[in-house]
């Protein structure tokens, strides 16, 4: 219709969805092989949740560890992700991830400082050597700073406050994408011969997380919707140490940096619990007595070398989150559902040079001084591994031109994120996707074109919950959502739990699509939601149906009912969802055989 026909039109080579790490990196590369090229996100530009991770990006420099490599990056990637991860990812991470920091380094971003003028690496959990490069714990912040002041001097055209609901394809491959304005409800069409998704995570789907409002599984959705596969998607990392209190600031992470300068975890009995979580394959790389963790918080504090093992504390952060979980439910924990983490025994302005956003967050929310005080943590859901599924190397989808980087891409980090990877994994196959883009396009025999009644459809989908008269309000439909995802498929699954909470998500997509809202698309939040449920759905029963078919427990994936992992049957396979007509297909496939070579560092 001619009313439908009223949308702005945009035309680059290759448009970039979301403007974290991932996103500008990825943009950036392509604006420097002098494509046209649009970076659309849906917030202000820096405000993405690159920001968020605070503690450091893991890269073997050995500035701090002169013993630490890329193999012994890689073999810690690897065994964190429990050896589900796409081998050749986590190669190229290892690899390419100090060039990378080199990269930043050179572009402006100011780090921390050996006293011989080096780059200042600190650790983290599941990592052998300290190996995280670090700003403070403001460390995802300068990155994008950096990022931005690059992106920005080159010229890169920014669509802010921008989401895309729809990927539009010719003949199987991209063609373009329709999105909207969040202020106006204005639609915009842009044609574009490739697309890198940079959307980041899910946690919008759970009750208590870390991520804030943009997080509703856009990218993993269009992907999905366009025909790519989403795989693991059941490994969903819970970060062990968010606050709990106040309400207000509930699921707000409080970084990892906190162990790794030495934070200690204990319960409301006052025990150093983590000892006793220990798995037994990990237990010779952690302190076997608070003297031997004692021993390395002091090599850390004055800068000097040990051969003290580091603390339980910085165990991998699905142990660390399931030892809060066990310790709250077996009635040790705080007063408010948490633990205690205390850093107040170190001087206190060690702390408040190290963790400077820390103690400001807990002064200005809690009414906490951590140099003085211990703080109350609690699992958050934080970060998904699963997500598209691309090639290593180029980080394209099984759609032509469709290409994904960061959080929304899966494969890199198997069943269990380490700490610090998350920043590294931005700018590596940030770089990678705009790269593999631009040889698309370079390709490409000839444009593709959208058809306009793909559009007039789109359009008329994202309209009807404003015709609907009487439906459902989206609020509550949200809330029913994060309620089934925490109780069915929380930390730990259970098989009949997450049968009946697939049942309550398969009624609730009846509920999302009789969702309606008042009023018109202007500063209309609620009509942006109902987009969003469409999103997220498609997100929370990927997560539900994977989990519910791995019978077994392995990274982030906890059965309560096959306590065990199982390597004979599920250590080779991924979980693999994808668009059958209007059901969700799931496939369990092989995973990418290692090279010998690459073998023998496990031996």
């Amino acid at each position: 219709t001619a009313a439908m026909a009223n949308y702005q039109t945009h035309e680059h080579d290759v448009i970039v969805i979301g403007a974290g790490g991932a996103g500008l990196r990825a943009a950036i590369e392509v604006s420097s092989r002098g494509l046209s090229v649009g970076l659309i996100c849906k917030s202000l530009l820096g405000k993405a949740h690159t920001v968020m991770a605070e503690g450091g990006m893991a890269a073997a420099l050995a500035n701090v560890d002169s013993s630490d490599d890329w193999k012994t990056h890689f073999r810690d990637t690897m065994r964190g992700g429990k050896m589900l991860n796409n081998w050749r990812m986590a190669q190229l991470h290892a690899q390419e991830s100090p060039d990378r920091v080199r990269e930043l380094e050179h572009w402006g971003a100011v780090f921390d400082r050996t006293e011989n003028g080096k780059i200042l690496q600190r650790a983290f959990g599941g990592h052998k050597w300290k190996r995280l490069c670090h700003v403070g714990d403001r460390t995802g912040l300068e990155m994008i700073r950096t990022l931005q002041d690059r992106g920005v001097h080159q010229g890169i055209e920014v669509y802010m406050e921008c989401t895309i609901s729809k990927l539009f394809l010719d003949n199987g491959k991209i063609a373009g994408a329709l999105g909207y304005y969040r202020e106006n409800g204005d639609y915009v069409l842009f044609k574009t011969k490739a697309v890198v998704l940079a959307t980041g995570g899910v946690g919008k789907v759970f009750t208590v997380t870390s991520n804030s409002w943009e997080y509703t599984a856009d990218g993993h959705a269009l992907a999905y919707e366009a025909g790519a596969e989403l795989i693991d998607m059941e490994f969903v990392q819970f970060h062990p140490t968010g606050m709990v209190w106040p309400p207000g600031g509930r699921g707000i992470l409080v970084t990892e940096g906190v162990r790794g300068e030495g934070g200690i975890l204990t319960n409301s009995e006052g025990k150093r619990f983590m000892f006793d979580y220990l798995p037994e394959s990990t237990k010779n790389d952690y302190a076997a007595t608070e003297d031997e963790a004692k021993e390395w918080v002091d090599a850390t504090i004055n800068h000097k070398k040990s051969e003290a093992r580091r603390p339980p504390e910085l165990s991998t952060r699905d142990n660390v989150a399931r030892a809060i979980y066990v310790e709250n439910k077996e009635g040790r924990g705080s007063p408010h559902g948490g633990v205690f983490l205390d850093i107040s025994y170190q001087d206190s302005e060690r702390v408040k040079k190290k963790l400077p956003s820390m103690y400001h967050q807990f002064k200005e929310l809690a009414d906490v001084d951590i140099t003085k005080q211990k703080m109350e943590v609690g699992p958050t859901a934080h970060y998904i591994m699963g997500g598209v599924r691309v090639e290593a190397d180029t980080c394209q989808s099984k759609v032509p031109g469709l290409f994904a980087a960061g959080e929304v891409a899966g494969g890199m980090h198997g069943a269990n994120r380490l700490g610090g990877n998350s920043l590294s994994d931005l700018v590596v196959f940030g770089r990678r996707a705009g790269t593999g883009a631009c040889d698309y396009v370079d390709a490409l025999k000839e444009s593709p074109s959208i058809n306009e009644k793909d559009i007039d459809a789109a359009i008329e989908e994202l309209e009807a919950p404003l015709k609907r008269e009487g439906g459902l309000n989206p609020y509550d439909v949200h809330k029913e959502m994060n309620q089934i995802m925490s109780t069915h498929v929380g930390i730990f699954r259970e098989k009949d739990e997450m049968a009946e909470g697939i049942k309550k998500l398969e009624e609730l997509k009846e509920k999302i699509s009789r969702v309606s809202v008042a009023s018109d698309k202007r500063f209309n939040p609620g009509w942006h939601l109902c987009r969003d449920l469409k999103n997220m759905i498609i997100a929370a029963e990927a997560i539900a149906r994977s989990a519910h078919s791995r019978e077994e427990s392995r990274g982030a994936h906890s059965r309560l009912d096959f306590p065990d992992a199982d390597d004979k049957k599920w250590g080779k396979l991924n979980s693999a969802c994808s668009k059958d007509g209007d059901k969700m297909k799931l496939e369990h496939t092989e995973l990418p055989e290692m090279p010998a070579d690459l073998k023998e560092l496990f031996d």
